[in-house]
């Protein structure tokens, strides 16, 4: 998870490394990054309900496959077009290899360990925003930024590698006999919208951190700490939610999380009119609500174990369709109000996915069992 979240954020600080080399504005390169991002978010449903039903390792060895050959082929890019195009191809690949870990890790171990491991999993991913990305930059600053990618691809196909003799339980054998659960679009879109809403209300505030951080007159250094600051608090929050989740369960730890974060909203915009403790309450609002994101995953890999890499899927996919709504009203909001107008924002978001939340009731399915009727129930039931 650290080497695919890698490949997503180092695009970032390499923009005007590429850019120079092939002599054309910033913005233009920066379009591979929602290229990558529109492709995750609409092929992941598809992967993984693909590895549901032909074996979540096998769909993971083929995803990782294609994802060292698009990083290979990313370093050979010869124009934007040919970098698109492979950046689209990227963005699918990693799409089948996150819910195929998750599901993975799901069925492999024990159930009163499955929130904390799944939140070790997701940690990867957080920790490649905060050291993959500056690695990368470092990197391509003494070798090229071509080299980046080719190493990012080396290590996936290591990881092949280390997979294949990682999973000894492959594909859930142990829960071959759990019944398998229809996943209808009603129930699974009720437990996915929390997912939605959470991720708009964290983004809308965190896509615009930098703006508004320097709106209120703080240096660039500043703003450093503060991102630093808000890093840690996220990988700490995830896995400090795993153990919630499996301590307190998934729903008291999600209602905690997007209670809190909307509390936390309230607290930043006070510290920042203050400006008293800003770094420690954004560090603070991260963490919070870094805690839902385990707990709803433990929920939907426990209440639809059938479907696991599918259901997992899509939470991915409304991860990143919060992600890409909440940048649009975040920043709709902040032309109208400035940063409190987009802190408020954030915070009603974040109200509204706690009413969803409460409302989705995040609740194991019920099994009905039908007593077969005896004649005289026969003739009271007539």
């Amino acid at each position: 998870m650290f080497v695919i979240g890698s490949d997503l954020f180092v695009v970032s600080p390499l923009l005007p490394l590429i850019a120079a080399d092939y002599a054309i504005p910033p913005a233009s390169v920066a379009s591979s990054v929602t290229i990558f991002a529109v492709s995750y978010m609409l092929s992941a449903p598809f992967l993984g309900r693909l590895a549901d039903r032909i074996g979540r390792r096998r769909v993971l060895r083929y995803c990782l496959c294609a994802f060292s050959a698009a990083n290979l082929l990313t370093a050979v890019a010869g124009n934007l077009e040919w970098l698109l195009a492979i950046r689209c191809f990227a963005g699918a690949a990693a799409a089948g290899v996150s819910p195929s870990v998750y599901a993975l890790v799901g069925s492999s171990v024990h159930p009163g360990r499955r929130a904390t491991c799944l939140a070790i999993a997701v940690s990867g991913l957080l920790m490649s925003l905060s050291l993959g990305a500056p690695i990368g930059l470092l990197a391509a600053q003494s070798l090229g930024w071509p080299a980046v990618f080719v190493g990012l691809g080396v290590l996936g196909l290591i990881l092949v590698w280390a997979n294949d003799r990682v999973w000894r339980d492959a594909d859930g054998a142990s829960e071959l006999g759990t019944p398998a659960k229809r996943l209808a679009a009603a129930s699974a879109g009720a437990r996915l919208a929390p997912t939605v809403l959470w991720s708009m209300a964290l983004y809308a505030m965190y896509t615009y951190l930098g703006e508004g951080l320097t709106s209120c007159g703080y240096s660039t250094e500043e703003i450093a700490v503060v991102i630093l600051l808000y890093g840690c608090g996220a990988i700490s929050g995830t896995l400090i939610g795993g153990h919630m989740a499996d301590r307190l369960g998934a729903r008291r730890t999600g209602a905690i999380a997007t209670a809190g974060l909307c509390l936390c909203f309230i607290l930043l915009r006070l510290a920042l009119d203050n400006a008293v403790l800003v770094a420690c309450a954004f560090a603070l609002t991260s963490l919070v609500a870094q805690l839902f994101f385990p707990a709803q995953q433990i929920s939907l890999a426990n209440d639809f174990p059938a479907s696991r890499a599918t259901i997992l899927a899509w939470n991915n996919s409304a991860l990143f369709l919060g992600i890409a709504l909440g940048s649009l009203v975040g920043g709709q909001a902040i032309s109208a109000g400035g940063f409190d107008g987009n802190l408020m924002t954030s915070t009603v978001l974040a109200i509204c996915g706690w009413a969803v939340q409460k409302g989705a009731g995040w609740t194991r399915p019920t099994t009905i069992f039908i007593q077969p009727l005896r004649p005289s129930g026969i003739q009271e039931a007539r």
